[in-house]
C-alpha cells in the first residue's frame, strides 16, 4: 500500500507538469523558450544534486550519449510552446497518445513480434487521437499547438527508447537534463531571450526541480518494486489527473469528445501496456 501511494505521489507530480507549464506559459504569459530552460535548469540542479548526495558522479561525456540529451530536447520545446493554447488535460492527452503510437511505429519498423492484442491496442489509441483532433466540433483545437505537442511526443518517445535497459536511470537523466539545458537555452537566445515573468518562472523552477527532479528520483526508486502492470497502469492515471486538475483548478472545459476521445486513448495505452502475449 505505501508503494502505490508513493506511486500516485509520483503521477500527480507528473501530471503537474501539465498545469505548471500551462499556467506559467499562458497565465503568467512566459515565454515558452524561457520557461522550458528554467525548468530543465532547475531539473537539471535537483537531479544533478541527488546523484552527488549518494556519492556518485556525472558520467563523462560521451557524443553517443547526445541523442538522449537531443530527445530531451525536443520534448521540453514542444511541450512547452504547445501550452501557449492547449489546455493542461488535452496537451497530456495527445502527450500520450502520441508517444504510445510511436514507440508502437518503431517497434514495427524494428520488425519486432507484435501480438495482435497490442496491434489492436495501437489502433483504438491512434483512433482516439484522431477524434481528439478531427476538426469542428464545439470546441476548436489549436492546429500548431496540437503538432507541437505531437513533436514532444515523439521525442518523449524517443527518450524513452533511448533509456530502457539503463543500469542507472537516476544518473542517465541527471546527465540527459545537464546536457539538454544548454541546448535549450541555445534555442532560447537565437528567438531573441522572450520574456521572463516572475509568477511563470516560479512554475518553471517547481515543475523542473519537483515534479520533474524529485519525481523522476523517486519513480525510478518505486518503479523497481512494482509489478510491469501496476507500474503501467499507474501511468495511465497521468492524463486524468490533468484533465481532472484542469477542469477543477484550471476552470477547463470538460467536453464529451474529450471524455469519448480520452478513453478511446487509455483504453488504447491500456490494451497494449497490459497485453498477455
Amino acid at each position: 500500500m505505501k508503494l502505490i501511494l508513493l506511486a500516485i505521489v509520483v503521477m500527480v507530480a507528473f501530471a503537474s507538469n501539465s498545469l505548471l507549464t500551462r499556467v506559467g506559459v499562458f497565465t503568467y504569459g512566459m515565454d515558452p523558450l524561457a520557461f522550458g530552460t528554467w525548468r530543465v535548469a532547475a531539473g537539471a540542479l535537483m537531479l544533478a544534486a541527488l546523484v552527488f548526495l549518494r556519492g556518485d558522479t556525472l558520467p563523462k561525456w560521451n557524443p553517443m550519449r547526445a541523442w538522449g540529451a537531443l530527445a530531451l530536447t525536443v520534448y521540453m520545446i514542444g511541450f512547452s510552446w504547445s501550452y501557449l493554447k492547449l489546455d493542461a488535460g488535452l496537451g497530456a492527452l495527445i502527450l500520450f497518445g502520441v508517444m504510445q503510437v510511436a514507440m508502437f511505429a518503431y517497434a514495427v519498423m524494428r520488425k519486432d513480434t507484435i501480438p495482435m492484442l497490442r496491434w489492436f491496442g495501437a489502433g483504438v489509441a491512434l483512433f482516439g487521437l484522431i477524434v481528439l483532433l478531427w476538426p469542428g466540433g464545439q470546441t476548436a483545437i489549436d492546429g500548431p499547438s496540437a503538432i507541437a505537442m505531437a513533436i514532444a511526443g515523439i521525442g518523449w518517445a524517443a527518450y524513452t527508447l533511448l533509456g530502457q535497459g539503463a543500469p542507472d536511470p537516476l544518473t542517465a537523466s541527471a546527465r540527459n537534463f545537464v546536457l539538454c539545458f544548454p541546448v535549450v537555452a541555445l534555442v532560447w537566445a537565437l528567438t531573441g531571450f522572450g520574456g521572463v515573468t516572475l509568477g511563470g518562472a516560479v512554475c518553471a523552477v517547481l515543475s523542473g526541480a519537483l515534479a520533474s527532479g524529485l519525481g523522476y528520483a523517486l519513480w525510478y526508486w518505486v518503479v523497481p518494486q512494482l509489478s510491469t502492470s501496476i507500474a503501467a497502469v499507474a501511468q495511465l492515471s497521468v492524463p486524468v489527473i490533468a484533465v481532472a486538475a484542469g477542469v477543477l483548478l484550471l476552470g477547463e472545459p470538460l467536453t464529451l469528445r474529450l471524455v469519448i476521445a480520452g478513453a478511446l486513448v487509455l483504453s488504447g495505452i491500456g490494451i497494449s501496456v497490459l497485453r498477455k502475449g
